[in-house]
């Protein structure tokens, strides 16, 4: 069976290992965390960023989408650091016919106190394009997307690593409202023998935005939360020339888990909309979307581990 490697190397950074309370009067605990285990995981993923253009002027609808691949990720996580393999197995029904396309994906994220750090990167090649009915396949035509998001969690007992990381694990119901700036930059690319084109877009926006974490039972969470946000967009050849317009932002994440102090398993998903004008007449829809099936197990980690993770991070203030 031939396996093609789509994600490298995922690192997960997080931050000082304390629980967080609601005030000193109930002195309730909301979240526990898993500071002194190892994680491991195995995870069905499917993520794609995807584009649909509409021409305003000669009202044609123009719908890429990258020739997705599902792939396979085994990860192992302790404290700070996740180290995550992946490969696309040409079992899988969606990875039969997609010989000639390309997807590596690669995501991190950091969190410090209440600050959460997002960085990901996107390069794809190999296009479908549906324009009014028809569908042409686009071997060539490339993209490179690169950004992440800077958010500040306001509700220490809410916990955002609970939704998809599992290294904690909420224990009472919380929301927080999650500010985030988004930012992003996308190239564009066909090659051929008689085709040399490149554009680039700059995405730039604030987003105010909700999650509330359900506690559904003891170990059973359910997570919803969105962002709604508007900055500005800087497009450069993918239309005539050069464009400024306004950039508007969704995004919504859901979360179903069950999560244990040994074993967890769950399904995440979130997408991302980017919107915004490269033409006077044309708007351009970009999308990020995500999915993931993920079982895992937890085993208590080695002494000597513990104790280098301690004095770590009492070295570094983490």
């Amino acid at each position: 069976m031939d396996l093609k490697n789509v994600l490298a190397i995922t690192l997960l950074f997080s931050g000082l290992c304390s629980y967080s309370q609601i005030d000193s009067i109930t002195n309730d605990v909301y979240i526990t965390k898993f500071q002194d285990r190892i994680s491991t995981r195995l995870s069905l993923i499917n993520t794609s960023n995807s584009f649909f253009l509409y021409d305003d002027e000669d009202h044609i609808y123009y719908d890429m989408q990258p020739n997705i691949r599902d792939y396979v990720g085994v990860s192992i996580l302790f404290r700070s650091l996740e180290l995550t393999y992946g490969f696309s197995p040409n079992f899988l029904s969606r990875n039969r016919d997609n010989e000639n396309s390309k997807l590596f994906n690669l995501n991190f994220r950091m969190f410090y106190n209440q600050w959460m750090q997002t960085l990901d990167l996107y390069d794809q090649k190999g296009f479908s394009v549906l324009i009014d009915q028809d569908i042409i396949d686009f071997p060539k035509i490339k993209t490179l997307k690169v950004g992440g998001s800077t958010s500040y969690i306001f509700n220490k007992n809410f916990s955002f690593r609970a939704i998809g990381f599992q290294n904690e694990q909420q224990l009472k119901s919380a929301g927080s409202f999650v500010p985030r700036l988004y930012y992003y930059y996308t190239k564009y690319s066909e090659i051929e023998d008689d085709i040399n084109y490149n554009a680039y877009t700059y995405n730039i926006a604030i987003a105010p935005a909700y999650y509330y974490n359900l506690v559904l039972k003891k170990h059973f969470l359910l997570s919803l939360g969105g962002s709604l946000g508007v900055g500005l967009n800087y497009s450069n050849n993918l239309g005539e020339g050069k464009e400024t317009s306004i950039l508007y932002q969704f995004s919504g994440r859901g979360a179903l888990s069950y999560n244990s102090t040994t074993f967890f398993c769950g399904i995440n998903s979130n997408i991302l909309f980017l919107q915004h004008y490269f033409d006077k007449p044309s708007v351009l829809h970009d999308v990020i979307r995500y999915l993931e099936f993920y079982i895992g197990y937890r085993f208590k980690a080695p002494k000597k581990w513990i104790k280098k993770a301690d004095n770590f991070n009492k070295k570094y203030g983490f």
